[in-house]
């Protein structure tokens, strides 16, 4: 996982062409413009899902990874703290390969806060559970790139 904050996209020149185009295409576009839902860049290689909903209380939500796609987070508004660990380290559930969706259970071994500008990557290996309210519950609204590799 990275995490980082796009205004110091120049400290990461070693990432993967298909992560850079993610960051490009946002700094083309007004994605704070965007309604909800799944926003084509090429194909099934390259895409964006614009996501609003409430934070809550890690309990109540779940853990996910992806064997298919990169996720590449990117907070457009408010605040969301997402819990992170290694899904070696998780009980990894019956993978759902229609959704590219692998639940697990576990403990966090840490977490991120996202504010505006800020992202997180998250490579196969990284479990991580969304939607967790930092300091309070808040309306957020995120872009999550999703990068086939």
């Amino acid at each position: 996982m990275i995490f980082g904050n796009i205004q110091n996209l120049k400290e990461y020149a070693f990432l993967e062409d298909a992560v850079k185009e993610c960051f490009d295409y946002a700094g083309s576009h007004d994605l704070k413009a965007y309604e909800k839902g799944s926003h084509e860049i090429d194909g099934k290689r390259l895409f964006v899902n614009i996501v609003e909903y409430q934070t809550v209380a890690a309990k109540e939500r779940f853990w996910e990874a992806h064997r298919e796609y990169l996720d590449v987070h990117l907070m457009l508004d408010g605040t969301e703290q997402i819990d992170l660990n290694f899904i070696q380290d998780m009980d990894v559930k019956e993978y759902v390969p229609a959704d590219d969706f692998l639940p697990m259970e576990g403990p966090k071994n840490s977490s991120v806060v996202l504010k505006n500008g800020d992202f997180l990557i998250c490579y196969p290996s990284d479990a991580h559970r969304t939607a967790v309210a930092a300091e309070k519950s808040e309306t957020i609204k995120k872009a999550i790139f999703k990068v086939h590799i």
